[in-house]
């Protein structure tokens, strides 16, 4: 018998629940929820889920709870990232929700890349020595157990923002940067952030196919989530690691492939920023998993433009990012 698996990503952009927050979570559901149920996924991956605070609990993502309910989902097997104190973070939270049990779940930061150090240029007060660079996110992988022990490695990520670092003594307010120089700066920290994810990615997909290949399991390997770069951009390049960037066709079957290239390039976006179609979030399959990849879809039809002058949130309750769902079929 055949086994269907259809994989989304869909970042929520700030699902939260706070008193007087507009728009309302009640609102927010009323339009996500169509969405989901119209992914028809097996496999989720959410980004940017907020975690709510109750007296005497640990902080727990009630608010994604609100928006699966009375969904097939509500039934799914899930896993999220976690501080130390083993409750969901304050903000932007991964989460993992699957038809078919999770069987092993691992946050990883730091652990294939260390932090990188480095001195500021247009700091004020000058910085006198190099300081270690950190990213703010994890990497959420998590083992899917298909049937019969064929596992799935799901990688679910959220790179760094191309939204400039803050540099200390140039900004003026949280959008207004006092000089040009310390504005590319931090969008310069913010680069080495979201490359250097990129890299701890790439390095521990191919510490999972070096293990695959002493087990001799199926490479079924998938990364999905908000990269915030396009396909030609570093660090999706870095991610993939094409054959024509390393030149080495010994490689190939270490390649990840973006699933939306099925998808015909008029539609092939998942957000607007003034005006211009970006494809930020993507899901990317290893090969041998491809073999059985049936097509992609990305539900951007209602998608707004929220970087607009004069735009706020209050007149969008969707979330800024389209989702996407790739579908396939094992046998």
């Amino acid at each position: 018998m055949a086994t269907p698996l259809r994989i989304a990503t869909f970042n929520l952009e700030n699902l939260d629940d706070k008193p007087g927050e507009r728009p309302s979570l009640k609102e927010r559901i009323a339009v996500l929820r169509p969405q989901l149920l119209r992914l028809r996924a097996d496999v989720l991956c959410f980004q940017e889920v907020h975690g709510q605070e109750f007296a005497g609990e640990p902080r727990k993502l009630d608010a994604l709870n609100q928006l699966l309910a009375e969904t097939p989902y509500e039934w799914f097997y899930t896993a999220h990232t976690k501080t130390s104190k083993g409750e969901a973070y304050d903000v932007r939270n991964l989460v993992v929700v699957s038809r078919y049990p999770i069987r092993d779940v691992q946050q990883i930061k730091h652990h294939y890349a260390p932090k990188p150090s480095y001195r500021k240029v247009t700091a004020n007060p000058p910085e006198a020595a190099a300081k270690e660079i950190t990213w703010e996110r994890p990497i959420l992988y998590v083992k899917i157990d298909l049937d019969a022990g064929r596992m799935l490695h799901l990688l679910n990520v959220h790179l760094k923002s191309k939204r400039p670092s803050p540099i200390e003594g140039q900004l003026i307010n949280t959008y207004t940067w006092r000089t040009m120089a310390g504005w590319a700066e931090g969008s310069f920290i913010s680069a080495m952030k979201r490359v250097g994810q990129a890299l701890e990615l790439r390095v521990l997909i191919d510490d999972i196919f070096d293990k695959l290949d002493v087990s001799g399991e199926p490479k079924y390997i998938v990364a999905c989530g908000d990269f915030n770069a396009d396909v030609k951009d570093v660090p999706l390049q870095a991610i993939m690691g094409p054959v024509e960037e390393t030149g080495n066709t010994g490689l190939i079957e270490r390649v990840m492939i973006p699933c939306e290239h099925s998808v015909p390039e008029t539609s092939r976006f998942s957000l607007l920023h003034l005006g211009s179609k970006e494809m930020l979030d993507h899901i990317l399959a290893s090969r041998q998993l491809l073999t059985y990849y049936r097509g992609s879809e990305i539900h951007n039809e209602v998608l707004h433009d929220e970087s607009g002058a004069f735009r706020t949130d209050d007149k969008f309750p969707e979330s800024d990012h389209a989702p996407m769902v790739a579908e396939f079929v094992l046998p």
